[in-house]
């Protein structure tokens, strides 16, 4: 007897031979037309040969039909480090506010107008197409209405220059521009503004290297008697000492100061900024003087410059709110005690990239100072360029908590700091302080010490700091929100509280 299976093998046989080789005629199993049969043809569900259009439309069922890879989770882990590195960790859904706006920038090539929206709303809407870099001269015009006052774009980049002068001619009424990246910005828009009665107070402008010398003159002499902030950054062309000489004279009313990476700029410009009476905000940054290799270091310099400073803080400290100073590699414990004997306003301090400091200077700082406690402190960087075995008292290794010479924050000084500011203190740097001590850490954050307004610290390169120690932060601040510890690779497994972006440890790769 021949069995069930063999019967089966038989069948498979036959209708194997039955089909059509190559370069034969068949009929098609779904439409029934006879077609030429090539090596490509597909078979269809009965086993039976498909045409070419049969074939491509069962292909292109098959592929809808197929569930697509999850790629879901991908996306969201990388949203994810993307919020943290902002500073957010956000758990659940976006508030119904702020989902609106990422709906309105998703869609943003499909809409025709913004309408009244508030101001707070167009300034996200802004921040976010900067950040996508999809602001063109299309998106920009969304901004533009004749009855605001205020225009925020933080990447101009992709403006051409008559998209600036579309900005004042739409908007005759500006008193806040603030304007970034904007490389097309040139002489003739500055003119354009100076033809035109002026209402702007607030100056921000970035990287508008096109505008000359000249032109930034005759701006401050026409537009000046109104401004009150000034904020410039990455000029490389133009603005140098003389430029900020005109400003201050033509410029009675400024109150707030900034110029970062102006690279024309010297010490020398200390002298002017001195003279401005009504300043409360001043923010200065001289990197440039110390990266370019035209301006070597010297003693003799260094105590000209040294001599500017120090006459510019006795000028001016006493009404200053917030002071920022970068790489300010001439100045000296001198400034500090300046800085103590005159300060009594400041809520912001910041002091960063130098090694001059002692460590016995900065605690003087913060000791008995009649200043309020500051809400905002950056002394990142401040410490010796010296490896730290080479360093007095340091021949092991060891963070020291004994010499008050050492270079830069250290331990004592950050005691006198958290001491005077921690119950008012919000954001705190501290970066590269390799000097502050793992006692100093330890007793700082321990048992029963609260600083209730704390939201930021930039803990990075501290790499004595440990699990322990995050473990003690985290009790110690309950309004914590970012904690930024890069090379800290002594941070292995403490898990932030809910709500609080922890930024590096060991993991940091993973972001």
């Amino acid at each position: 007897d021949v069995s069930d299976d063999d019967d089966e093998d038989y069948e498979e046989a036959f209708n194997q031979a039955r089909v059509p080789a190559p370069g034969q005629l068949a009929n098609c199993e779904l439409c029934d037309k006879r077609f030429t049969v090539t090596a490509y043809s597909k078979t269809g569900p009965d086993g039976g040969l498909l045409c070419t259009p049969c074939g491509k439309q069962m292909a292109a069922d098959e592929k809808k039909a197929k569930p697509k890879p999850k790629r879901q989770k991908a996306r969201a882990t990388r949203q994810m480090n993307s919020n943290l590195l902002d500073g957010i960790a956000q758990r659940g859904a976006f508030s119904l506010l702020e989902m609106c706006i990422r709906q309105v920038a998703n869609n943003i090539n499909d809409v025709e107008e913004f309408g009244d929206l508030p101001g707070e709303l167009r300034l996200r809407l802004s921040q976010i197409l900067s950040k996508r870099r999809v602001l063109t001269p299309r998106t920009l015009g969304l901004f533009l209405r004749s009855d605001v006052n205020t225009i925020d774009i933080f990447d101009a980049a992709k403006l051409e220059e008559e998209d600036f002068h579309r900005v004042f001619a739409t908007m005759p009424f500006l008193e806040r521009v603030n304007l970034c990246c904007a490389g097309q910005l040139k002489d003739g828009v500055l003119e354009y503004v100076m033809s035109r009665e002026s209402h702007i107070k607030h100056l921000i402008l970035d990287a508008t290297n096109l505008v000359t010398e000249d032109c930034w003159r005759r701006f401050f002499q026409t537009c000046g008697s109104k401004l009150e902030t000034v904020k410039l950054s990455y000029l490389d062309c133009a603005f140098n000492d003389e430029t900020v000489e005109v400003m201050v004279s033509s410029c009675p009313n400024l109150r707030r100061l900034k110029l970062t990476d102006c690279w024309k700029l010297t010490y020398d410009c200390l002298k002017s900024i001195a003279k401005l009476d009504k300043l409360e905000y001043l923010s200065l940054d001289m990197r440039h003087r110390h990266e370019d290799s035209s301006h070597p270091d010297d003693n003799e310099a260094n105590e000209r410059d040294l001599e500017s400073l120090n006459a510019l803080l006795k000028a001016r400290c006493s009404g200053l709110r917030t002071l920022s100073l970068k790489h300010f590699k001439p100045m000296r414990n001198s400034s500090l005690a300046i800085i103590h004997e005159t300060a009594r306003h400041l809520s912001k301090l910041r002091l960063s990239h130098n090694e001059n400091f002692t460590d016995a200077a900065l605690a003087s700082l913060f000791r008995d100072w009649p200043n309020p406690p500051l809400t905002f402190i950056d002394f990142s960087s401040n410490r010796s360029l010296e490896p730290i075995s080479l360093m007095p008292g340091t021949g092991n290794g060891d963070n020291s908590d004994d010499e008050d010479d050492t270079p830069g924050l250290g331990s004592e000084g950050f005691r006198a700091m958290m001491l005077h500011s921690g119950e008012k203190l919000e954001h705190l740097t501290i970066s590269s302080c390799r000097q502050v001590g793992f006692d100093a850490l330890e007793e700082v954050f321990g048992e029963g010490q609260t600083y209730p307004h704390l939201r930021e610290i930039d803990l990075s390169f501290h790499t004595r700091i440990d699990d322990v120690v995050m473990r003690r932060l985290f009790k110690a601040c309950p309004a914590l929100r970012k904690v930024v510890a890069f090379a800290c690779f002594n941070i292995v497994a403490v898990q932030p509280p809910a709500g609080v972006a922890l930024i590096g440890g060991l993991n940091a790769h993973t972001l």
